[in-house]
């Protein structure tokens, strides 16, 4: 008995699907940031509600591979799309530390989507390369030194082919959708709008696998470089070797030596430079003093010297005389003649 209340209790699969479609709808136009706690709180709780309706997917056994899709009921059509749900939803996460680990983990479940979808052939499209394909063609590629020309110019136009579809369906959505969900729309119709919704999410999915698949190998070229880096710094942390001479034997070193510290230091020239610096060299092209001539010239000075100091007493002795002369005889004194 209780366990049949619990069964009542549990949410059916309409409603889980249901949900989790609002809450990634809420979360794909939500005007806060993807890393807020709002956002992430419906992330999470959409995560949780797909988890338990792939579960129940899974024991109820909808989808055979045994079953064409024309088998499939019109309104099963849309669980279908729990797989690309769970992608959408895993690449909103926003932690930087498990950030490889939740793109790996949104790439299987669009993998696992499109592989739903090209099985039951709901739209012609290729499938992308899952893990093993992906490594061998890396490999292959980094043989190429540049990639082809015709490759990029087809995937550029499969590009434009898949918005001018994406379009093409959103106008026809949303012409079906007020009478899918009033419950007007006939059976017709209503397979009509969830096989558009299925083709519009192969093109998200194959847009997001290429996305992925960038991102992926910048994080896997980063973490590279980070153990580059560290395997390099601790090469420098090693403590530096001493030097040390190879030679033949032990007489040898004894009786020439190392070898290199006998070698010159400097040329002749720049020894020479060197001793005239320091004044132990005369300058090319001027005589050196001898001793005697340097006496001589010293002697000459002095002399010079002398004789200027004795003219210089002689002439302040005159010229106190001559004051001594002028104080005892006035002007005119001995002038007999000219008496005025």
């Amino acid at each position: 008995m209780a366990a049949a209340e619990d069964e009542l209790l549990l949410p059916r699969l309409p409603e889980l699907f249901e949900t989790s479609k609002q809450l990634l709808d809420d979360v794909e136009v939500a005007t806060e940031p993807t890393g807020s706690r709002i956002v992430q709180d419906k992330v999470f709780k959409g995560l949780d509600l797909l988890e338990k309706a792939a579960e129940m997917l899974s024991q109820l056994d909808l989808f055979s591979r045994n079953e064409d899709l024309e088998e499939i009921s019109s309104t099963d059509l849309k669980y279908l799309l729990v797989p690309a749900f769970q992608g959408a939803l895993a690449m909103k996460q926003v932690n930087p530390s498990k950030r490889l680990d939740h793109l790996q983990w949104a790439r299987e479940h669009f993998i696992n989507y499109l592989t739903q979808c090209h099985y039951y052939h709901v739209a012609e499209f290729q499938l992308p390369k899952t893990k093993n394909n992906s490594a061998e063609s890396n490999t292959a590629s980094t043989s190429m030194a540049y990639p082809s020309l015709v490759a990029m110019a087809s995937q550029r136009q499969a590009k434009i082919e898949r918005y001018k579809q994406k379009k093409e369906m959103e106008h026809r959505l949303s012409a079906l959708k007020s009478a899918v969900e009033s419950g007007q729309a006939d059976d017709e119709r209503v397979r009509e709008y969830y096989l558009l919704h299925l083709r519009r999410w192969i093109g998200i999915s194959l847009e997001e696998i290429e996305s992925i698949d960038q991102e992926l190998k910048i994080l896997r070229e980063k973490d590279s470089s980070k153990e580059a880096s560290t395997s390099y710094s601790s090469r420098r942390d090693r403590p530096p070797m001493k030097p040390f001479v190879l030679t033949r034997d032990m007489a040898q070193a004894k009786v020439f030596g190392a070898g290199y510290p006998s070698l010159a230091t400097m040329t002749v020239n720049d020894w020479y430079d060197q001793r005239r610096k320091y004044g132990a060299l005369p300058d090319p092209g001027i005589a050196k003093t001898t001793p005697a001539e340097f006496k001589k010239a010293a002697q000459q000075q002095e002399d010079q010297e002398q004789k200027e100091e004795e003219d210089d007493e002689k002439t302040l002795q005159r010229a106190r005389e001559w004051d001594d002369w002028k104080d005892t005889h006035p002007r005119g004194y001995g002038n007999r003649q000219n008496m005025g």
